[in-house]
């Protein structure tokens, strides 16, 4: 009876274990971290500053940006909603990470200006939500959106396929085909729409 007693617990305790959520061991950057399971998570439609690992000059507000995921994630238990595709080439899960009060980690970093939106079809699911949450934070100028574009052209060369936009010199951008061509008049414009910069030429 006692075995019997006993088995029942350990069968209780494991399925409990089973059914926890993850929590974060981890946070590498603004928009990356580990989970309690050895996955990582590359939060999906957002970007944020980049950390020189290697100990160079890393982006304007990037470990501010880190540090502010930290709080927001750190050692806690999450929940992961996922798009369309679930990983990214380097084999990390994408997802909207919510935390227990339900507030949504991408929304939040975009909101208070520690992110901007990175659309990346086919995952679109919350684009709306977090180009608004972008836009408000353009308006009051809050964390990223303090510091006015470097070296700005007369205009810009966006894709509506990929919804990323170039200076008007990147080949990337001169490439873009007719039916997909959208010209910006700013940097602001671009951003304003919901694309992001182009990682070659850097608008």
């Amino acid at each position: 009876m006692e075995r019997k007693r006993v088995a029942v617990i350990l069968l209780i305790g494991l399925l409990t274990l089973s059914a926890a959520k993850p929590y974060v061991k981890q946070v590498y950057d603004g928009d990356t971290l580990a989970l309690s399971t050895g996955e990582q998570v590359r939060y999906v439609g957002v970007d944020t500053p980049e950390i020189d690992h290697q100990g160079g000059r890393s982006d304007f507000l990037a470990h501010e940006a880190r540090q502010f995921n930290a709080k927001l994630v750190q050692g806690k238990q999450i929940r992961l909603e996922f798009d369309q595709e679930r990983n990214d080439h380097h084999g990390r899960l994408l997802a909207y990470v919510f935390l227990e009060n339900g507030d949504m980690v991408n929304e939040v970093l975009v909101k208070k200006g520690f992110a901007r939106v990175l659309p990346k079809p086919p995952n679109l699911k919350h684009f709306s939500l977090l180009l608004d949450a972008q836009r408000r934070a353009m308006v009051e100028r809050v964390g990223i959106w303090q510091k006015e574009p470097e070296r700005p052209e007369r205009s810009y060369i966006g894709n509506s396929a990929s919804y990323r936009f170039h200076r008007p010199t990147c080949s990337f951008g001169k490439a873009v085909s007719g039916h997909n061509r959208v010209l910006f008049e700013s940097a602001y414009k671009a951003y304003w729409e919901g694309y992001s910069p182009c990682r070659q030429c850097k608008p």
